[in-house]
């Protein structure tokens, strides 16, 4: 009898390549080292996806040996992509090279700044986020011709997913940021940033995103001019084509809102909301073009506007 029942369901499963490819497509413990190097070299977008469910139930038990998979779309249809000045919310395997220019930076000339941001995924519960930024340059202090250019601070973010399911993607950062730059420049600056962060997909292609955290400078805070401050953002946006519609597809327009207030008192708290109108496509073979407008609406402004670019590959 026990042999029978065995080769029954044997047969049924050759019968069955749905349900072969859902039982090899289900995600492995392969351990620590395993699952890093699938998850930054593996076929990570392969198809059935090896993606799971997990919670915050589970975040101690589960997921940490297990390699990363690129997450589905949400049931709307919304993909999981990031766009520039808005929080993340979810773990990407990618690297972007941005640009920006500020008008009237600190009332004194523009502001140009170049960087490159990679995200490296090691297991499904974290991913690392490293910003590179490669130049910094505005005009110094009470000076029209003398312009300061540097290397910014580097930043290094480990990341930890605390929840995720179709919709809805929860992640906790700490962004430790060292001071590789010059004072002149507003840099050179040593910090601890703790942040919460959600991405939601709630009806059709539409996308929430968002979070809150602190901003806690230990180091040069004097000269460099760096706040001890309460930071929040708030995005909303909407996808309007499918992914292969290139070099429009995924394209989605958005508005990102930050805030920030200090809270220490070295100086006056004010606060600073930016809104940043943007747009994200994609251009084809993975590769995506970003770009917004950030616009201060609280006095006083740190610039004008300022131009965000970026150009984004997916890996």
């Amino acid at each position: 009898m026990i042999r029978r029942a065995w080769l029954a369901a044997f047969l049924v499963l050759l019968a069955s390549p749905a349900a072969l490819a859902e039982s090899s497509a289900r995600p492995q413990d392969v351990g620590l080292l395993d699952a890093a190097g699938e998850s930054l070299f593996g076929d990570v977008y392969a198809e059935p996806s090896t993606w799971e469910r997990l919670t915050i139930a589970d975040f101690f038990t589960k997921g940490w040996t297990r390699a990363w998979a690129g997450p589905p779309n949400g049931d709307g249809g919304a993909p999981r992509q990031g766009w520039l000045n808005a929080y993340d919310g979810v773990f990407y395997r990618l690297g972007i090279l941005t640009a920006g220019y500020g008008n009237d930076f600190n009332d004194n000339g523009a502001l140009y700044t170049t960087g490159l941001t990679l995200y490296t995924p090691l297991n499904a519960r974290f991913e690392l986020r490293t910003d590179i930024p490669f130049v910094v340059s505005n005009q110094g202090p009470g000076s029209v011709e003398d312009r300061h250019t540097h290397f910014g601070d580097l930043q290094i973010t480990p990341r930890f997913l605390i929840h995720e399911d179709r919709n809805v993607t929860q992640t906790i950062n700490v962004t430790l940021r060292a001071p590789t730059g010059s004072e002149t420049n507003g840099n050179d600056f040593a910090s601890v940033v703790p942040t919460y962060e959600l991405w939601a997909n709630p009806w059709r292609g539409m996308v929430v995103r968002g979070g809150a955290g602190l901003t806690l400078p230990y180091s040069n805070r004097e000269d460099s001019g760096a706040r001890t401050a309460v930071i929040g953002n708030l995005a909303l946006g909407y996808y309007f084509t499918p992914h292969d519609w290139a070099p429009v597809g995924d394209f989605v327009t958005y508005l990102s809102a930050n805030v920030t207030k200090p809270w220490d008192d070295r100086a006056p708290k004010n606060t600073t909301l930016t809104l940043t109108p943007g747009f994200r496509s994609h251009l084809g073979a993975n590769w995506y073009l970003l770009g917004g407008v950030e616009v201060p609406v609280t006095n006083p402004e740190p610039y004008d506007y300022q131009v965000l670019g970026g150009l984004m590959k997916v890996f």
